[in-house]
């Protein structure tokens, strides 16, 4: 199967296979711009989804043991200040993965227009 003909926006050539008669894989094809664009509208949410309510939990845990008199205040800082840690990364995490699915979108908007008329959707 022949590589996608599509070059990101880094220069490189795109490593995917390509599919259909346009020579670039799905990422690429025009034909996929809405389902790409409802997919990176989600991108990212999945997982911090999952995570936050634990985290929340934690965090609740933590109070009411500090309030209580059962955690020293600094083991509680210290653990909330990890909790802070992975929060970051979380989000770190989320915005790599809303700018790699951005820079899929960009990739398609830059590909030469084929067949004239308007630009697809």
């Amino acid at each position: 199967m022949a590589r996608c003909a599509a070059i990101k926006a880094n220069g490189e050539r795109c490593r995917l296979d390509a599919k259909g008669k346009q020579s670039v894989c799905w990422a690429h094809a025009p034909e996929n711009a809405v389902a790409r664009r409802k997919r990176a509208s989600r991108g990212g949410k999945a997982k911090a989804n999952q995570e936050l309510p634990s985290i929340k939990a934690l965090l609740e845990d933590l109070t009411e043991q500090v309030l209580a008199g059962d955690l020293e205040t600094g083991r509680a800082a210290v653990a909330n200040q990890l909790i802070n840690t992975r929060l970051r990364a979380i989000e770190l995490e989320r915005k790599i993965k809303e700018i790699d699915e951005l820079e899929v979108r960009v990739e398609a908007l830059e590909q030469p227009h084929q067949g004239g008329g308007r630009w697809p959707a």
